[in-house]
């Protein structure tokens, strides 16, 4: 190439190195420059776990790297306070229930029917005592329209029926089985009686 041609050379390129923007000029030479692809950066985020960093930042004349890892906010639990205790109830309170259940438990005894009749008769031991052979109602008459078989006064003899007792609706004629005076009867009419119950007071 001779001299000549080499200077024309020289000037066509200063040329175009002048009409060029210094900012254009710059970004192509940004661009043709490494930086961070994502498999970096995601080994960069690895690093910055492991080491058990919160923040992190690194930054040189090329880039500008931040990683920030958020934690789980602190759990804060409540403690209750432990139940105070019931204060006892009143002497008197607890006292009255004991009471209670003793008046709920007392059961009423009535004495059976023939009670009264065998106490009277108890009393008379001189009399000869003709008692039911059964259980049933006592009957003075034979109906109520009748009059009593027998009364205070009447003698009797043996068999002398001296009144009815009705069990499962059978009448049952009693007989005095025994020869006197009646002095004492015992069982008022339409009265229950029970087996061995003295009914009438004879005196021989």
């Amino acid at each position: 190439m001779s001299q000549q041609a080499a200077s024309a050379k020289k000037e066509t390129t200063a040329k175009k190195a002048a009409t060029t923007p210094k900012g254009a000029r710059a970004a192509v030479t940004k661009a043709a420059e490494p930086s961070l692809n994502m498999e970096e950066l995601r080994e960069l985020a690895e690093l910055v776990d492991a080491h058990g960093f919160t923040d992190f930042e690194f930054e040189n004349e090329k880039i500008r790297v931040r990683l920030s890892k958020q934690t789980a906010p602190p759990i804060v639990q409540a403690i209750q306070p432990p139940p105070m205790p019931l204060a006892p109830a009143p002497a008197q309170a607890i006292a009255a229930f004991p009471a209670q259940s003793a008046a709920a438990e007392t059961k009423i005894e009535t004495p059976h029917p023939g009670a009264k009749a065998e106490t009277e008769a108890a009393a008379d031991e001189d009399l000869h005592k003709i008692t039911s052979p059964i259980v049933g109602t006592f009957y003075r008459s034979p109906a109520p329209d009748k009059d009593p078989y027998i009364s205070i006064g009447s003698q009797v003899s043996p068999e002398t029926v001296v009144c009815i007792v009705e069990a499962m609706k059978l009448m049952n004629e009693i007989q005095a089985e025994i020869s006197g005076e009646v002095v004492k009867i015992y069982v008022e009419n339409g009265q229950p009686v029970e087996y061995g119950q003295p009914l009438f007071g004879i005196r021989k």
